[in-house]
């Protein structure tokens, strides 16, 4: 089994769940100049350290011109996730079109085309693919009928209890509303495809509630929560919280993945902030995965260059990572092949930029449309539904037509 430390910080109050007048990603608000209103996120009061977010307001997302998106673009990779709220009935195609506008040369689902789905993988009972364009999948809760082409959808929010090997009680959880971060990650298929550029999601029904999120990791952290919000972790803070002996090595490491990652670990168990796994030998052989071809496995640098603002973003896919190639100034290159110090590593440069003041929880509305940056941000599903209550949301990301890019190797000399 892997010992990977938890945080042991002191315990801490609980918090209440209020939007804080001086937010910590605080900008002047804006007006472009064709006609976009931009302004920071609301963040909850325990959010004093995320320094990213906004609102986009004065745009039907169905009439977006050129000018338009290029201010889009831009605001997305200075402030990382934009929500535009009120964009009501927004068609799937309207949603693939504004994803593919990111990454014109990509139109494959990140993950793959819906004939590639795996039913031992993980990710099999959350997707159902929109027919009229697969590109787009239909997620949340309930059972859905008559939905663009789907005569019947029986969907099921991703529920700790089936990925974490020591879940809460159901007392607890029903009674008390307590609930977990499920699996932070990034959207990627992590083999044959390359991490998608942004996602985008459009909030159809949206349950209200309110849950308190417990780490249970020994920090004693815990915060208050919007039911079924989605958090957001910076992958820019990550990395200016390590040493500069850490980015110093972190500039110079690259992570290669499991072929078939989301089947592999599915046998395996997350801790109980859902930010890495047990290693206890669960992990399904490769000879006993799908097939798969070595030319296919996927290895990213652990830094990922943002294509406007040029600043490092530290991201991995701590869950699906197998081993660690570190490149040292001489030329030669260490290689961590043991899986619990894989794991060990990628946890300790993660944890803290998953505090509660670094997370960003946004509190979803029906006609939300948010766009986030894959490439920049981790991100985790929260909360818990009962039968009585139905979500419905439409996602969308592109495998992207390029790698993400690392640091040059004069920036990684000026580290």
């Amino acid at each position: 089994m892997t010992k990977i430390e938890t945080t042991t910080t002191t315990n801490v109050p609980p918090m209440t769940l209020s939007v804080q007048n001086t937010a910590s990603n605080a900008f002047k608000p804006y007006t472009t100049s064709h006609g976009l209103r931009i302004s920071p996120a609301p963040l909850p009061s325990h959010s004093t350290d995320v320094s990213f977010g906004a609102l986009i307001e004065g745009i039907d997302l169905r009439k977006m011109t050129d000018e338009q998106f290029q201010e889009i673009r831009t605001a997305l990779f200075e402030h990382q996730v934009v929500c535009f709220p009120n964009q009501h009935s927004l068609p799937p195609q309207n949603q693939y079109d504004i994803t593919h506008r990111f990454d014109p040369e990509s139109s494959t689902y990140g993950h793959g085309n819906s004939s590639n789905k795996q039913e031992n993988s993980i990710l099999h009972p959350d997707l159902h693919t929109v027919p009229a364009v697969p590109q787009v999948q239909l997620i949340g809760h309930g059972v859905i009928q008559n939905h663009y082409g789907l005569p019947e959808a029986r969907l099921k929010h991703p529920h700790h209890r089936s990925f974490h090997r020591d879940p809460i009680s159901a007392e607890e959880e029903h009674k008390k509303q307590v609930t977990r971060f499920y699996r932070w990650h990034i959207d990627a298929a992590l083999y044959d495809y390359n991490p998608p550029v942004v996602t985008t999601l459009s909030a159809i029904s949206v349950p209200r509630g309110t849950q308190t999120l417990r780490y249970d990791d020994k920090s004693g952290h815990e915060m208050p929560v919007p039911l079924g919000s989605t958090a957001f972790a910076s992958g820019y803070k990550l990395f200016d919280l390590l040493s500069d002996e850490q980015k110093k090595i972190a500039a110079r490491t690259r992570v290669q993945y499991l072929p078939h990652a989301y089947v592999a670990i599915h046998k395996a168990r997350a801790l109980p902030n859902g930010l890495s796994m047990y290693s206890e030998d669960l992990e399904l052989p490769k000879d006993k995965l799908p097939d798969w071809e070595e030319s296919k496995i996927k290895t990213f640098p652990l830094l990922w260059k943002n294509p406007v603002t040029g600043k490092l973003a530290l991201q991995t896919h701590g869950c699906c990572a197998e081993k660690i190639y570190i490149d040292n100034p001489e030329g030669s290159t260490t290689v961590i092949d043991d899986l619990a110090k894989v794991r060990e590593i990628l946890y300790s440069y993660q944890r803290p930029g998953i505090n509660p003041e670094r997370v960003y929880c946004h509190d979803w509305k029906e006609g939300d449309f948010v766009i986030f940056h894959n490439r920049g941000l981790i991100h985790c599903i929260t909360g818990a539904y009962d039968d009585s209550q139905t979500r419905v949301f439409h996602q969308c990301n592109l495998a992207a037509s390029h790698p993400p890019a690392g640091p040059t190797a004069e920036e990684i000399a000026s580290i």
